[in-house]
């Protein structure tokens, strides 16, 4: 690579300049924990938000827990 053809060091694309970041901004929720999971289409039509989906898989959890208690 010529002298020429060298990016120079102090050249950042303008997508990564960061100067007007918000220090700590997510350090709260991130504190708390995240846990993501990709439904598949079929399943994210019929539950449009994470507390649908929450609920849902709460009554699962006491059915198979009612399962094994049953046996």
């Amino acid at each position: 690579m010529s002298q020429a053809s060298k990016p120079k060091a102090d050249e950042m694309r303008p997508e990564y300049d960061i100067r007007g970041g918000v220090r700590g901004k997510y350090y709260e929720r991130y504190q708390q924990g995240t846990n993501v999971v990709l439904l598949e289409p079929d399943v994210a039509a019929v539950f449009r938000d994470s507390e649908s989906v929450n609920r849902a898989l709460r009554m699962l959890i006491d059915l198979a827990r009612g399962q094994v208690n049953d046996a």
